[in-house]
């Protein structure tokens, strides 16, 4: 199993991981979010909606990962975006998140 999903899992199970598009928003609006990763396969639209929230209000966002892979270790089953609300998680996840993507020749948006 890849780690990002393990990480993710454990993530939900301690009740730092929220899920879903209007849940998400929700949690960036209110400064609670402190990542947040949305599928590499999700619709431009919602990629673009979520990079440009998460500028606006200075949270780190990655893409990473598929919808149905998403939804599976977060247990649910198809799930876009998910935010993260634990400073722990967060680094873990950016390293995780960032070292896949320098392998395999991707894009990290929003690195800090």
């Amino acid at each position: 199993m890849d780690k990002v999903y393990s990480l993710l899992g454990l993530a939900k199970k301690a009740g730092q991981l929220l899920s879903g598009d209007e849940t998400c928003e929700r949690t960036i609006k209110s400064g609670k979010a402190v990542l947040v990763v949305v599928a590499n396969d999700a619709s431009e639209n919602t990629k673009d909606k979520f990079k440009s929230m998460c500028n606006y209000h200075s949270v780190p966002y990655r893409e990473y990962g598929l919808k149905l892979e998403l939804g599976k270790y977060t247990g649910k089953e198809i799930r876009a975006v998910v935010s993260i609300t634990s400073k722990d998680f967060k680094n873990g996840l950016l390293k995780l998140i960032d070292k896949s993507t320098n392998e395999t020749g991707g894009e990290g948006f929003g690195k800090s």
